[in-house]
């Protein structure tokens, strides 16, 4: 009997990022491509970026998604795509976090926001453990319409996801 794979397995045995050129009209990204490409991104290159999100900063994973899609010269990288790789990444650092590794060298996963600075309640622990460790880092979290939020996200994005 073969054991489930583990979002370590998952994120092992990611493929290359690859670039659809003809998005079928319906398709997720279509409209927001507007004709142009889209790639479709790899869990460990969305690894890659999510780790780039340094202590007191965020992103929202509009943010994370405009550095891929430019990084790749596309119009959009795919928004489905990027969302599962990036819980991906955030269910492999804790798993990496059961096993004892160090929480310095994990996948900063809770630094990554939803549209508005939302919580993502999906993450691991869900919002409840996400505010934890951004207020551990000096990361204020409020209420807002009856979800998390972090309210200066705008302030407080990442610079490595700065469109220079």
């Amino acid at each position: 009997m073969s054991r489930k794979r583990t979002a370590l397995d998952h994120l092992a045995a990611s493929k290359p990022p690859h670039i659809i050129h003809m998005i079928p009209p319906g398709a997720p990204g279509y409209r927001e491509a507007d004709g142009g490409a889209m790639v479709v991104s790899s869990p460990a290159e969305v690894d890659e970026y999510m780790r780039r999100i340094l202590p007191g900063e965020v992103a929202t994973l509009d943010q994370l998604r405009a550095a891929i899609a430019r990084h790749h010269q596309v119009a959009v990288a795919c928004p489905v795509s990027t969302a599962i790789f990036a819980n991906m990444a955030a269910r492999a650092a804790e798993e990496r976090r059961a096993m004892g590794e160090d929480p310095a060298s994990l996948t900063p996963w809770w630094r990554l926001l939803k549209k508005g600075g939302f919580l993502n309640e999906k993450a691991p622990g869900g919002g409840a453990l996400q505010a934890d460790l951004l207020a551990a880092e000096g990361v204020r979290v409020s209420p807002l319409r009856k979800k998390l939020a972090v309210f200066d996200f705008a302030d407080r994005a990442a610079s490595a996801f700065s469109s220079g």
